[in-house]
C-alpha cells in the first residue's frame, strides 16, 4: 500500500513531523546528548560515505579546511559573489532553515549551506528527508575540518536506569541550538542530583527511538530500541517491547515481529489488548505458525465485542474451518517473478495500452534526486511503464511514465479510464511542500489527470479527498461508471475500507459508499480492482495465510456481493499479497508480494491460471414436496427455462422427488417450472454459481382445496353466487364470491373457465334461457372489469332451468330459498 510518506502498504498515514529546527534530527534538539550505541569513539567517513551514497547523497572533502566550524555541511548551491548569492541564502532563511554561506580556499567560490551539523547521524538523517520536507533540490553533503568522535553512549548494563532523570528535559532543552557542537566535542555529563551519566545517556537513547516512532519512522526506532534491550534487562517494560515489536510489524518484519510480541506475550500476555494479540497472531502467520495463530485469535475473541456477545465460538469454528480450506485446496495458479524488479520496492501493476503495464517502484538511479522516506528507508515512490513480453508473462525494463505527474514524493496506484485518456492515482498531499494536519500526518489524495495529445495535463484532486484523512488506491469499472478507492474517512468501519462513487456524465462524481461489512472488516481492506463481474480486493481482516491475503468476491446485480473467497496458494504466502490485477478472458495477471525468495521489498509476479481438464459442476439440484405435509412428489414435470422463458431442458422427478439439471452455465439466471395433476403450479428462480451445484426445494400446493370433480368435470370451487329473482346483476354477496374467484385465477395464470348461468323454474323456459345468458355475461364482464383477460374465459353460456339441483320444476310446491338454489353460476376448469 502506498501511505502517506511513507511503506508501501504496511500504513495508511504516517506522520512527518513538523519542522522544529533545520532536520528531523534538529527536532530532537532535547535528545542531542549522544547517538545510537552502536557508535565508537572513532569517526568512520569511509562508512559514512557509503551510507550517504547508497542513499543517494554525494559525500565531498575540501583539500583545506574552509574557514567555518568542523562539521557537516548540507551543499544547496555555489555562486560567485553578487546577488544571487545574497539572495539565495536569504531565500533558504524565510524557509526556516539555518542557511548560510563560506568560501572555497580551493577556488574561491560560495558554497550555501541550508543546514550545519556536528554529528554524522543527524546530517545523514537531515539530508535523505530534505530537511524535513523543508528543502525541494539537489544537494549534498560536505565534510569540513576534523570530525570529534561521537559522544560515548556505552556503559555496563547494570549502570543503564530505566527511568528517566528528573530535569533532563529541562536541561536539554535549555542547551538547545547553540550547544550541538558543545554536546559533539565533550560527552555529556548531565547532573540532576539523581541520574549518572549513564542513565541521562539511556534516557536520551530511549527518547530518540520514541521520537523516531512517533513520527513513524519505524527502522531507525526498531534499531534504536532493540540496542537499548539488548544492552539493559531492566529495559524490558510492556511499553518498549510492544513498541519494537510494532515497529517492526509496520514496517512488515514479521520474524522480528514474532520474536518480540513472543516475549510481550510471555512476560505480560495478561496486559495485551485486542489490538495486540491481533498484530501477534498475524506475525504468527506470517512466521507459517498457524496452530499457534488459531490459539491467540482464541484470546483475540475473548477480548472483542463478539467474545462478550457469545459469538466468539461461532466466529472461532468458522474461522477455522476457513482457514483450514485454504492450506488444503490444491494449488491453482502457476506464478513468476518478474525481471523488472529491484531490491527496492515495486507493486500497484495496471493495464495500460494492449501490451503494457503501469506500476509504482522506488527504484530510481538519478544520483542527486534519489531521496528516501524513513519508514523504510526506500525511496519515494514514482509511475513506470513497461512493454510486456510476447508470452504476456513478464517485464523487463521500466521508464518514467510522465515528467508531469511524477513528483519528489510518493505516486502509485493507478487506473485508467476505458479509452485510456484519463488516470486516476495516489499522492501525497503536496503543493509546494507537503501538507500536514494537525498531528503533523502527511495523508494521500487521489489525483486525476487528462491526456491531451501525448502528454498528460497537471493533475486535479477529487473532491471527495480531505486534509484529515487519506484516499487512495483507485480502481475504475470496466464501463468507467464507477470509481473504487480505499480510504479511512469518517464513516470507515476499520484501519481503512474500501468505497465507490459513481462517476457521472459530466465528470463530477456522486458522495462516497462503503461497500459494507460483508466487504470491509474492523481491520483493513486495501487494493480494490473489479471486472464485470467479480471484485478482488488485499485485506488483513478476513481469514487469510498471514499479512495482507488477496481476496475474490462475485457481484450480482439483484442481490449485490455474495461470499467472500481467499484466492488460495501460491497467490497468497505468510507474507504481504496485494495490488492484484487479472484479464477474465485469459485468466492471466500480475499481482505484488514482500514474500521470502523475491529480489527486493515488494515485487511484482505475473500469473497464469491453471485450468483443470474441462469439467462442468454447474447444476441446480432439487426435491419437489407437498407444501402441507412435506411429503416428496414422484413424477412432476419438471421444466428449465432461459432469462427469456425459452425452455432448456425437461424432466420428471424421480420416487424421492428428486431432480438434477447438470452442465449449466456459470453465474447464469434460469426459471424453474414445477407442473403436477392435482398441484398448483410452482416456479422459482435460481442462478448458478462457479462450477457448483446450487439446491433447491420447491413446495407444491394441492389444487383440491380450490377444485372439485363433478360426474369427472372439474369446477371451480366458490361459495354461492346468487341472483334475485328476474335480475342479471351482480349482488354485494355475489361480488365478494366472485373477487375471490379473480384471485384464484390470477394465482394460476395459465387457468382457463367457462361460465355456465342457471335460473329457477319460475316463468318460461325461453325466458329463463334468455335471463340465465344474461347472468353469464354479467358474471364474465365482472371478471374482465376486475383484470381478468377476456382469453381467459373460454365461453359465458345460459342454461336457464335445464340444470336444476332441486325437484322445484314446477311440479311441487317450493320455497322461495329452496327456488334461489337454482339460481345459481358455475365455473368450469377448462385447462390449468
Amino acid at each position: 500500500m502506498l501511505p502517506a510518506q511513507e511503506s508501501p502498504r504496511a500504513e495508511w498515514a504516517a506522520a512527518s513531523p513538523a519542522s522544529v529546527g533545520n532536520s528531523p534530527a534538529a527536532a530532537d534538539a532535547d535528545y542531542e546528548a549522544g547517538l545510537p550505541a552502536e557508535r565508537t569513539n572513532i569517526f568512520d567517513e569511509a562508512a559514512f560515505t557509503a551510507r550517504a551514497s547508497e542513499a543517494g547523497i554525494p559525500v565531498r572533502r575540501f583539500g583545506r579546511p574552509a574557514s567555518v566550524s568542523d562539521g557537516f555541511y548540507l551543499i544547496v548551491g555555489v555562486f560567485k559573489e553578487g546577488k544571487n548569492l545574497r539572495r539565495s541564502v536569504r531565500k533558504l532563511k524565510r524557509q526556516g532553515l539555518d542557511a548560510g554561506s563560506f568560501i572555497n580556499p580551493e577556488n574561491n567560490l560560495n558554497y550555501v549551506y541550508a543546514s550545519h551539523y556536528t554529528i554524522p547521524e543527524e546530517a545523514l538523517l537531515g539530508a535523505t528527508s530534505q530537511l524535513d520536507g523543508n528543502y525541494q533540490g539537489d544537494l549534498w553533503i560536505l565534510i569540513n575540518g576534523e570530525i570529534s568522535p561521537a559522544p560515548e553512549l556505552r556503559a555496563p548494563a547494570d549502570e543503564f536506569s530505566a527511568g528517566t532523570s528528573p530535569g533532563i528535559a529541562g536541561k536539554e532543552s535549555a542547551m538547545g541550538q547553540a550547544g550541538r557542537q558543545a554536546a559533539a566535542e565533550t560527552p555529556i555529563q548531565v547532573s540532576t542530583g539523581q541520574g549518572t551519566p549513564q542513565q541521562t545517556n539511556r534516557t536520551v537513547l530511549l527518547q530518540r527511538a520514541d521520537r523516531y516512532f512517533d513520527i513513524m519512522w519505524y527502522a531507525e526506532a526498531a534499531r534504536l530500541y532493540e540496542q537499548l534491550l539488548d544492552r539493559d534487562e531492566n529495559a524490558y517494560s510492556f511499553e518498549i517491547i510492544r513498541k519494537v515489536a510494532d515497529a517492526h510489524y509496520f514496517n512488515t518484519d514479521m520474524e522480528r515481529a514474532y520474536h518480540w510480541y513472543d516475549i510481550l506475550y510471555d512476560r505480560y500476555g495478561d496486559e495485551m489488548s485486542a489490538a495486540n494479540l491481533f498484530k501477534y497472531a498475524h506475525a504468527l502467520k506470517g512466521n507459517g505458525k498457524y496452530g499457534r495463530a488459531r490459539r491467540i485469535m482464541r484470546l483475540y475473541d475473548k477480548v472483542t465485542d463478539a467474545g462478550r456477545s457469545g459469538e466468539a465460538g461461532q466466529n472461532r469454528l468458522l474461522r477455522e474451518t476457513v482457514m483450514d480450506n485454504i492450506l488444503n485446496r490444491e494449488a491453482a495458479y502457476g506464478i513468476r517473478n518478474l525481471d523488472v524488479n529491484s531490491k527496492y520496492s515495486e507493486f500497484g501493476p495496471m493495464f495500460y495500452q494492449e501490451d503494457q503495464i503501469v506500476f509504482a517502484s522506488s527504484v530510481d538511479s538519478a544520483f542527486f534526486h534519489t531521496r528516501r522516506y524513513k519508514w523504510n528507508n526506500q525511496p519515494y515512490l514514482d509511475l513506470y511503464v513497461s512493454r510486456l513480453n510476447a508470452e504476456g508473462d513478464n517485464l523487463e525494463h521500466g521508464v518514467k511514465f510522465s515528467k508531469t505527474l511524477n513528483t519528489k514524493y510518493h505516486e502509485a496506484g493507478v487506473a485508467f479510464s476505458p479509452d485510456k485518456q484519463t488516470v486516476y492515482f495516489t499522492r501525497n498531499n503536496y503543493g509546494k511542500r507537503l501538507r500536514r494536519d494537525k498531528n503533523g500526518v502527511n495523508h494521500l489524495k487521489l489525483y486525476r489527470s487528462r491526456k491531451v495529445g501525448d502528454e498528460w495535463t497537471e493533475a486535479e484532486e477529487l473532491p471527495f479527498n480531505g486534509e484529515s484523512y487519506s484516499t487512495g488506491h483507485p480502481a475504475l469499472s470496466p464501463d468507467g461508471k464507477q470509481l473504487y478507492f480505499v480510504s479511512d474517512m469518517p464513516g470507515t468501519i476499520g484501519g481503512t475500507d474500501i468505497f465507490v462513487v459513481d462517476v457521472l456524465g459530466d465528470g463530477t462524481f456522486s458522495e462516497p459508499r462503503n461497500l459494507g461489512p460483508g466487504i470491509n472488516t474492523p481491520q483493513k481492506e486495501m487494493f480494490p480492482f473489479i471486472t464485470g463481474r467479480k471484485l478482488y480486493f488485499s485485506s488483513n481482516g478476513h481469514v487469510g495465510l498471514g499479512g495482507l491475503d488477496i481476496f475474490q468476491v462475485s457481484f450480482d446485480e439483484e442481490i449485490g456481493f455474495l461470499e467472500v473467497e481467499n484466492l488460495g496458494q501460491p497467490i497468497n504466502s505468510k507474507k504481504d499479497d496485494f495490488s492484484y490485477i487479472v484479464d477474465e478472458a485469459t485468466q492471466k495477471g500480475f499481482f505484488a508480494s514482500n514474500r521470502v525468495g523475491g529480489k527486493g521489498d515488494d515485487d511484482l509476479y505475473s500469473f497464469q491460471r491453471l485450468l483443470p481438464e474441462e469439467t462442468n459442476e454447474n447444476a441446480i439440484a432439487g426435491v419437489v414436496t407437498d407444501l402441507v405435509t412435506g411429503d416428496a412428489i414422484p413424477e412432476a414435470l419438471v421444466t428449465l427455462l432461459d432469462a427469456n422463458n425459452r425452455k432448456l431442458k425437461e424432466i420428471v422427478t424421480e420416487a424421492d422427488g428428486s431432480f438434477v439439471f447438470q452442465d449449466l452455465d456459470s453465474n447464469t439466471r434460469y426459471r424453474i417450472l414445477v407442473e403436477k395433476a392435482t398441484y398448483s403450479e410452482q416456479q422459482e428462480e435460481v442462478a448458478t454459481r462457479d462450477n457448483e451445484q446450487v439446491d433447491v426445494e420447491l413446495p407444491m400446493r394441492k389444487l383440491q382445496e380450490r377444485i372439485v370433480v363433478e360426474d369427472g368435470v372439474r369446477k371451480l370451487k366458490t361459495g354461492p353466487i346468487y341472483f334475485n329473482f328476474d335480475k342479471h346483476n351482480i349482488r354485494s354477496d355475489a361480488a365478494e364470491e366472485l373477487d375471490k374467484l379473480v384471485a384464484v385465477m390470477q394465482e394460476y395464470p395459465s387457468m382457463v373457465i367457462a361460465i355456465e348461468s342457471h335460473t329457477d323454474s319460475r316463468g318460461s323456459s325461453v325466458y329463463n334461457r334468455y335471463l340465465s345468458d344474461l347472468r353469464a355475461k354479467s358474471t364474465r364482464a365482472y371478471l374482465i372489469e376486475n383484470g381478468i383477460d377476456p382469453s381467459r374465459i373460454q365461453s359465458a353460456k345460459g342454461y336457464g332451468e335445464d340444470r336444476l339441483l332441486n325437484d322445484c320444476d314446477g311440479s311441487v310446491r317450493c320455497t322461495s330459498q329452496q327456488h334461489q338454489l337454482n339460481r345459481r353460476s358455475e365455473f368450469i376448469v377448462v385447462d390449468m
